[in-house]
């Protein structure tokens, strides 16, 4: 994914909550490492609210516009990241909510997968179909399953940072978990070969629309 840093006076990069009080000080710019920093996260979040990339990007974008408009709000009691979090799920749960009030339902699913590196071109499509195949076990989880299991295994936050995302308890976060993934069934994983964390990747030209997006509405 792109990145780029905006580095301290002892040349190491800003901490999200450096950067986020220069925002709302006044440098708008700054906000794109913000989003290129959690794009991949966030991506995974409203992902698994949606269920299918319809809509997924434009979710992102005014997840991310509703953020820059409540900079000011952001206490530092929590990770940004979390914080972050909270607000692109509450947008995606907002957006599904309304497709289904409108009659939309929900499409069919399609999955994107990136392109895997392996130099071999018949292991480089079988791993690519095997990683759709857990990608699509994971999409067709019942909802609170399916979002634990997302920002847990998939994104790797931890317990008490999915509580904190998802307003619920730790307790209530464990046991959704232990659930989910004994619904992914343990054969599964086997035969899939590839890392949970390799599932629902955000490209670079994908980040670097939404980033364009967002900054061209925020000015």
């Amino acid at each position: 994914m792109s990145t780029i840093e905006a580095l301290g006076p002892t040349g190491e990069p800003l901490s999200d909550s450096d950067i986020v009080r220069r925002v709302v000080a006044g440098d708008g710019a700054l906000f794109e490492i913000l989003m290129r920093r959690h794009n991949q996260r966030i991506y995974r979040a409203v992902r698994a609210v949606l269920r299918s990339e319809d809509d997924v990007e434009d979710v992102m974008q005014q997840a991310y516009i509703n953020a820059y408009q409540h900079l000011g709000q952001f206490a530092g009691d929590a990770q940004f990241s979390t914080w972050l979090t909270r607000i692109a799920i509450n947008e995606a749960l907002r957006r599904r909510k309304r497709a289904r009030v409108v009659g939309e339902g929900e499409d069919s699913v399609t999955i994107s997968l990136v392109e895997d590196d392996a130099p071999d071109p018949e292991q480089q499509a079988s791993t690519a179909e095997l990683r759709e195949l857990l990608e699509r076990e994971v999409t067709a989880l019942p909802d609170t399953y399916r979002l634990v299991i997302m920002l847990r295994d998939v994104e790797g936050m931890s317990t008490a940072e999915t509580a904190a995302s998802l307003g619920i308890s730790e307790d209530v976060v464990k046991t959704r978990l232990h659930r989910g993934r004994g619904m992914l069934r343990d054969n599964l994983y086997r035969r899939a070969g590839v890392s949970l964390q390799s599932l629902y990747t955000f490209g670079n030209a994908r980040c670097d629309r939404v980033v364009a997006a967002v900054m061209a509405q925020i000015g």
